[in-house]
């Protein structure tokens, strides 16, 4: 079935364009351009701003650094840096004199020990019942010589009055000779008896000496600083098995920690540096914000071969309890800086004026040389700034700084070709 469907006349009236009303305008779309337009005036310095600091070189900055002058002396710069380790100038292991079992330990780590002192002892039970036999003998050898002597002194009596009888013919030659040979029997048996007594006495020395060995005294005052043994243990002069980790059978390490120093070594090519009684600072691995004063004891007489290098020993002059043995230090040689001498004073005393100006100092890498000159590059406020400066002596990897930048200062380290004055910066890490 075919279904015909006719529009109304009403429906296409509404297809009409109605070209009375009035025209649509865009006000939203201006709205929003005139938003981005304000929107940008707002954003572009800023964004400019930005872009120019991100574009900006970025630079490595150090502070320069300052020495100050000791107070009534000259003012000491670095030239030598070694590292060391913190020991005892008199130190010792000690041990037994003879083997045996461990009866008392009288120290600890840390025990204060003064010269002489008993630290430990060995049993002996042994020794003094050998001690009392020796003892013995002495008191018996001395029975001995009395009853000798008495039967010498009888003997001697006989033999006087045989010979007043031989004088008037009423004894025999016989009886004479007789008494002589008893007579020299008893004295020979007398000195016989004090031979034994002081034989007797001997082993009694002997003994008593055995007894003092198995002592152990403590050679010197000092400390206790490692404890190798315990009550029970069996010990040698020698070691025994299973005493792998003690030096010589020790059974204690004692030091004398009133004095204490750095034992540093120093490369051949650095010796030439060193003088006798060189100034140092020295610093703790573990305690870096304190500085102590160091002095150069000893340079030794030879060096390492294999290593190329010489060993040094600086002894800490104002050393605390912070100060242990073993500890890892570095070690600063100073070098006395010459300062002009005050008024009156001798040429080349050294001695620096009361108003003698701070030695400044930055690292070697942060000076580059531009027409002729030395140049550092300051960093202030984001920006960098182009100083001419004059150079003094080199202190390791430093150099002094004679005019041109003052402490405090940041200076840029390896500075690249981009820098220009007054031009911005970015430093790293910030």
């Amino acid at each position: 079935m075919t279904i015909h469907s006719h529009p109304s006349a009403g429906d296409l009236s509404r297809l009409r364009i109605d070209r009375d009303a009035p025209p649509r305008r865009p006000w939203g779309l201006w709205l929003v351009l005139a938003l981005l337009v304000a929107g940008s005036g707002v954003v572009y310095p800023r964004a400019r701003t930005y872009l120019a600091a991100r574009s900006a070189p970025e630079v490595d900055v150090t502070r320069a650094t300052q020495v100050v002058a000791t107070a009534g002396g000259s003012t000491d710069l670095p030239v030598l840096v070694a590292t060391g380790y913190v020991v005892a100038r008199r130190s010792s292991e000690v041990g037994v004199k003879t083997g045996g079992r461990l009866a008392r330990v009288r120290f600890e780590e840390g025990t204060r020990v003064r010269k002489g002192e008993i630290i430990a002892q060995i049993e002996h039970a042994e020794i003094d019942a050998q001690l009392e036999a020796s003892r013995r003998q002495v008191a018996e050898a001395e029975a001995q010589l009395v009853q000798a002597q008495a039967t010498r002194d009888e003997d001697l009596r006989s033999l006087e009055r045989q010979r007043a009888l031989a004088k008037d013919g009423i004894t025999t030659d016989a009886a004479l000779t007789a008494a002589q040979a008893a007579a020299a029997v008893s004295t020979a048996r007398v000195n016989s008896a004090e031979a034994a007594i002081a034989s007797a006495r001997a082993r009694v020395g002997v003994t008593e000496e055995a007894i003092e060995n198995a002592n152990v005294r403590a050679p010197f005052d000092g400390v206790v600083i490692k404890k190798r043994a315990e009550v029970g243990e069996t010990v040698s002069p020698f070691g025994v098995a299973g005493q792998a980790a003690r030096e010589g059978g020790a059974i204690a390490t004692i030091a004398d920690l009133s004095e204490l120093e750095v034992q540093t070594e120093v490369s051949e090519n650095s010796v030439a540096k060193l003088t006798p009684a060189m100034a140092a600072e020295v610093k703790l691995q573990a305690y870096q914000d304190r500085v102590y004063r160091g002095k150069l004891r000893q340079i030794f007489p030879s060096a390492d071969r294999a290593k190329s290098i010489v060993e040094v020993r600086v002894t800490i002059l104002d050393a605390d309890q912070h100060v242990k043995p073993e500890m890892t230090t570095s070690v600063t040689f100073q070098e006395k800086r010459a300062a002009q001498p005050q008024t009156g004073a001798e040429p080349g005393a050294g001695v620096a004026p009361a108003g003698s100006p701070p030695v400044v100092l930055v690292p070697k890498r942060t000076v580059t040389g531009q027409a002729g000159q030395s140049i550092v590059w300051v960093v202030s406020n984001g920006t960098v700034a182009r100083r001419a400066v004059t150079l003094g002596a080199d202190r390791l990897d430093q150099v002094e700084v004679k005019s041109g930048i003052v402490p405090g200062e940041m200076v840029v380290v390896n500075p690249p070709a981009s820098l220009t004055d007054r031009g911005p910066v970015r430093v790293k890490g910030t």
